[in-house]
């Protein structure tokens, strides 16, 4: 993995996984992926090359290859969950015809291609507690279905026409870098802004409802790993389950008290989101994972919650 394509690079992975292989691949090119309206700024634009690359356009894909020598894709653009209900047309353009471009033109250019996926794979006949590397994945939303699909598509190139295709199913995502961007975990995201800011969080899902969470260096560490591990080892590819913590809003809320002791949680339930995470595993079981890449979360609650607020902190003083 020397050059990079990264489609989707302003959104909330891209940003932050852009900056990390940009250090990881400091003698290659790195290439930060947007479209007309989310163009790169600051340091994401300063540090390397960019490219409107539009998803759905697959010449615009292939022409990016062909300019920097793009060996690695890393297919970031996805509508993410809620949002996604309520555009599920453009959903499954993005999230599956997306796909189809990137993987041809992996297929045709030699390139390997990281597509993630989610929890959201998953559906409520699924064994929601340390759910299974293989189970059952029926999902009851237009952002789930894109992702079977994908994984399905995904790993039928990889058999059919020799693609290296790579995945992990990301646990709801938590950072302080990126501002939420309408998925149904964001609240664990939302709630350290709460904190901070000295405001009552308005929780819109109810006690009790565990989802898997991860903290943003973890995630982008394993996007990194995955791409660079043993091929020889891997016995999946799309997609692997990857856990680092299961929590629900009263234990988050809970955490966030014994370093903010005023902090103040109230509910405010969202039906559609609660529909959602109530579809969706408890917990991750990530055992193949850890056996085929030697994968390991670093990041616990405590740890993520002492990390976010000190960097909220000094982000939100700078604004």
């Amino acid at each position: 993995m020397k050059n990079v394509l990264i489609i989707g690079a302003t959104g909330q992975i891209g940003s932050e996984l852009t900056m990390k292989l940009r250090e990881h691949c400091p003698g290659g090119n790195v290439v930060a992926g947007y479209i007309k309206g989310a163009e790169p700024k600051g340091a994401l634009l300063e540090s390397g090359p960019a490219e409107e690359v539009d998803i759905t356009n697959p010449q615009m894909i292939a022409d990016a290859v062909d300019k920097y020598s793009i060996d690695t894709i890393y297919n970031l653009a996805a509508l993410l969950s809620a949002v996604a209900e309520s555009k599920p047309q453009l959903a499954w353009k993005i999230g599956v015809g997306g796909l189809y471009n990137c993987l041809e033109v992996s297929r045709e250019k030699g390139c390997a291609l990281f597509t993630p996926s989610s929890i959201g794979s998953f559906g409520p006949s699924t064994p929601h507690d340390h759910t299974p590397q293989d189970t059952i994945q029926r999902p009851e939303t237009i952002y789930g279905v894109t992702k079977v699909t994908g994984e399905m598509l995904s790993d039928y190139y990889a058999r059919r026409f020799g693609v290296d295709t790579r995945s992990v199913r990301f646990p709801g995502l938590i950072s302080y870098v990126a501002p939420p961007g309408g998925g149904t975990t964001d609240y664990a995201v939302d709630i350290y802004y709460s904190a901070v800011k000295g405001e009552e969080f308005k929780c819109p899902l109810k006690p009790g409802t565990f989802m898997d969470m991860m903290y943003m260096p973890d995630a982008l560490r394993a996007a990194v790993e995955i791409m660079e591990a043993d091929p020889t080892r891997l016995k999946h590819r799309n997609s692997f389950n990857i856990a680092s913590m299961s929590f629900d809003p009263e234990i988050i809320a809970a955490k966030i008290k014994e370093y903010v002791p005023d902090f103040k949680m109230s509910y405010e339930l969202d039906p559609l989101r609660q529909a959602i995470a109530d579809s969706w595993p408890d917990s991750l079981d990530d055992s193949c994972a850890r056996e085929e890449w030697d994968w390991k979360p670093e990041y616990d609650l405590d740890r993520m919650t002492q990390d976010m607020l000190v960097n909220l902190r000094k982000k939100l003083l700078q604004q």
